[in-house]
């Protein structure tokens, strides 16, 4: 099971903060387990992993079967929340390199999470002779992203199909009742999954949002919700037995103490887009009224080369939580070179998870002892039911971090900044008065 540990935290936190921080934890967690805080509109992710829609789940397994049969990539049209947190878990438990692995099940092309023309033609000119599918998700149909993506996409499926056939093959994951998506679906008769509007974005990968294109993968997305569902039963606890309340408890205490950024490590190559995904998650629900860790996130020991002078010796702001994820999938063993000419022979015979290990304790002493504060997440393994572990628990530290900050930590009032300005840029019908003085501004 899960845990959170604290490395030699008493020389940065001497004062007893776990004692003076319970009973603000404790009305977090009655805020977000009754549903009567801020946002409470959106904390139907609480209890998803026991009350989720059993028989979506199962129209979600028989969708993926399908896409399995007929397809030989599978194109997942998202942004933010639409996409990262099925691209880390398929990541993390496939490979980095699933698309280049050789396997029975589909490759996943992710789309629609930028505007680059170079990156879109690639995957155009990837699935061009191929059989393939889309998954396209977006809770509105009109952000702007996805939806540009979408008409590549759909226009490549009715060309090599035709209108019928190409819509046997899209799937549109978009809001139960309203919105452009959804809309467009019903008339085009395809097959719809639901975004619900008591999860947001950010914390939707339990939902049919993440679960559909990582059942696509071949993840067991059973044991990822059983997975889940224990940690939220940890996590019913109101006490510091839960780990999520001993991690928003120690990270909140450290923001008070002077360090506002928070670096995520991890030292598997495959947990890059789970540090993608926890950093819009605690991003987007924390920064807002001045406030708010600010979420990094570091990949060692390849960023020992390169980040690791400034966090050992440059400014003490910061603090790092690493999460361990136990024994790799396979042991490999340093050969053994009779000449030694690059000296590494006292490591013949030994695995490359104990190198990887004794390094990750170097580090750790060494970064403590330079001034960097560590906490570390440990999973009970690398396995769909202890990633599902892992996503539950920091989604529900997540809330009780904003709660602790007294914000909002499922809205996200910031973002609609850039849209009003890109969209009037764009020419966006109503957007004309703005328009103007936006240009005005950039012809200085």
């Amino acid at each position: 099971m899960l845990d959170v540990k604290l490395f030699e935290m008493q020389s940065f936190l001497p004062d007893p903060y776990e004692d003076a921080l319970a009973p603000r934890l404790k009305d977090a967690h009655e805020k977000l387990q009754n549903g009567t805080g801020a946002g409470a509109e959106f904390t139907g992710w609480v209890h998803l992993p026991r009350d989720y829609d059993k028989e979506e789940f199962a129209r979600i397994q028989a969708a993926a079967k399908r896409i399995q049969a007929n397809s030989q990539a599978l194109v997942v049209i998202g942004i933010g929340g639409s996409y990262l947190g099925a691209r880390g878990v398929i990541d993390c438990l496939c490979s980095p390199n699933y698309n280049l692995k050789k396997k029975s099940t589909p490759n996943v092309y992710f789309v629609g999470n930028g505007l680059s023309a170079d990156s879109m033609q690639e995957v155009l000119d990837l699935i061009a002779d191929v059989d393939f599918s889309v998954n396209v998700i977006s809770k509105s149909g009109t952000t702007t992203e996805p939806a540009v993506a979408f008409r590549f996409f759909r226009e490549a499926l009715e060309k090599k199909y035709g209108h019928e056939e190409a819509g046997r093959r899209i799937y549109a994951t978009t809001d139960k009742a309203r919105g452009a998506l959804k809309s467009l679906a019903d008339a085009q008769g395809w097959e719809t999954f639901v975004v619900p509007d008591e999860v947001g974005g950010r914390y939707s990968v339990l939902t049919a949002v993440g679960l559909l294109p990582i059942a696509v993968a071949g993840v067991d997305i059973e044991a990822l919700m059983r997975g889940a569902a224990q940690m939220m039963e940890v996590c019913a606890n109101p006490s510091y037995d839960c780990p999520a309340w001993r991690y928003a408890a120690v990270r909140y205490a450290l923001y008070e103490a002077g360090r506002p950024i928070e670096l995520l490590a991890c030292y598997d190559p495959a947990f890059r887009f789970m540090s993608e995904w926890w950093k819009q998650l605690y991003g987007e629900s924390e920064g807002k009224e001045g406030k708010g860790l600010f979420p990094a996130s570091v990949e060692f020991t390849a960023d020992l080369h390169s980040m690791g002078q400034y966090i050992q010796q440059g400014q003490r702001v910061m603090f790092e939580t690493v999460v361990r994820l136990g024994a790799s999938g396979c042991q490999l063993y340093v050969p053994r070179d009779e000449d030694d000419g690059d000296g590494l022979n006292f490591l013949a015979g030994k695995s490359m998870d104990f190198i990887r290990d004794r390094a990750m304790e170097g580090t750790l002493l060494a970064h403590t002892e330079g001034g960097v504060p560590n906490v570390i997440v440990e999973a009970g393994g690398k396995s769909a039911e202890d990633l599902g572990q892992l996503i539950y628990f920091f989604e529900y530290a997540c809330g009780l971090s904003g709660y602790l900050l007294e914000v909002n930590p499922f809205d996200q009032p910031g973002v609609e900044a850039y849209k009003k300005n890109m969209f009037a840029l764009l020419g966006k019908p109503g957007y004309e008065d703005r328009k103007a003085a936006l240009e005005a501004k950039l012809a200085k």
